[in-house]
């Protein structure tokens, strides 16, 4: 009886470092498998973000007031509106940019927008061509989904590539009046070219748009 006791406490120590090895491995397995499967989220969640935040910054320039108030609706109004100029309204003395989008209809919006901005403070702003985006092109109190979505539409953007949209940014001298806007009123953020760089970015990443 005790030899036979010896042999069962021998073979119990030779079997339990086999049952724990297997354990343990199973354990590792399952260990190796979540840290690649975080790996493969971090490796992706950065990327998602950052594109997230690129797109939040264009939409910060799309819809500020110096690029909003001229990618009007079908009214044909051009808005006055920003920190400088109290209560939103549209634009002063009946202007209308008719469906020509410079004024034809009406009164030529280079009657009062000259080339260069006026040197009096709210002056008539200007560029060497001055006229409301096409209606297609509609950023007024629009979502930052909806102008993502329009952005990358050609059928609502002029026909452009998002390469192209980034040379139009860069390269446009009336959106870039928007930065350079006369005395008495808040420039868009950032410049034309980092907003031209995050268009870059962002059709780089994909070009998600918001829900």
């Amino acid at each position: 009886m005790q030899l036979k006791s010896i042999m069962l406490k021998t073979i119990a120590l030779i079997l339990l470092p086999g049952v724990s090895f297997v354990f343990d491995a199973s354990a590792q397995n399952n260990s190796l498998e979540q840290v690649n499967s975080l790996e493969r989220i971090d490796s992706l969640d950065p990327v998602d973000s950052q594109a997230a935040q690129t797109w939040n910054k264009i939409y910060e320039v799309f819809s500020h007031p110096r690029c909003a108030n001229c990618h009007v609706p079908d009214d044909n109004l051009p808005r006055w509106s920003g920190p400088n100029y109290g209560k939103t309204s549209v634009h002063g003395m009946n202007i209308s940019g008719g469906q020509s989008r410079i004024g034809v209809e009406t009164v030529m919006c280079s009657t009062c927008h000259a080339h260069t901005n006026s040197d009096e403070p709210h002056g008539p702003p200007g560029a060497p061509v001055w006229m409301l985006a096409p209606v297609e092109m509609l950023w007024w109190q629009q979502s930052s989904n909806q102008i993502c979505e329009q952005i990358k539409d050609p059928a609502r953007n002029g026909g452009r590539t998002l390469e192209e949209v980034a040379h139009h940014i860069a390269e446009d001298e009336l959106v870039h009046w928007g930065w350079d806007p006369g005395i008495g009123r808040e420039p868009a953020p950032y410049s034309a070219k980092e907003t031209a760089d995050f268009v870059t970015l962002w059709a780089n990443a994909g070009a998600p748009c918001p829900e």
